[in-house]
């Protein structure tokens, strides 16, 4: 074999290894928080917690609000961003970002809405089933 063929196929497998590799690390699926401290970038998926502490800071820059996660873990969530304006009515949240010394930083956040388009009283069952 001549020794440019021999370097070419080594340059294109070495090239889909790494390809695949970062590939494979930008696919992200759903966490808890314990879960997301041990990784660079996570989705975190749970509930708003009303009762605790939140708002936004004109001295930093972040709105920062207490979510708990599908496992029940609550953990402070701090997003570079004023709160967006159907925070309130979102029945669940995706958080996008890494875990800090016990605090979630979001870099985006994705809220589930109640649908206009559902039948209301398919609303009240499900919000009486999880009550």
């Amino acid at each position: 074999m001549k020794p440019k063929l021999i370097v070419g196929v080594f340059a294109i497998v070495f090239f889909t290894s790494m390809l695949m590799y970062n590939f494979g690390n930008s696919i992200s699926t759903y966490v808890n928080f314990e879960e997301a401290a041990d990784r660079s970038t996570s989705h975190v998926i749970g509930t708003w917690e009303s009762t605790l502490e939140h708002g936004f800071s004109r001295d930093t820059m972040l709105f920062s609000f207490h979510m708990k996660d599908q496992d029940g873990n609550i953990r402070r969530v701090v997003y570079p961003r004023p709160k967006p304006n159907n925070f309130e009515q979102a029945t669940q949240l995706v958080v996008i970002g890494e875990m800090r010394n016990n605090i979630f930083h979001a870099s985006e956040m994705l809220m589930k809405c109640p649908s206009k388009y559902n039948d209301p009283s398919e609303l009240e069952l499900l919000n009486t089933a999880g009550s």
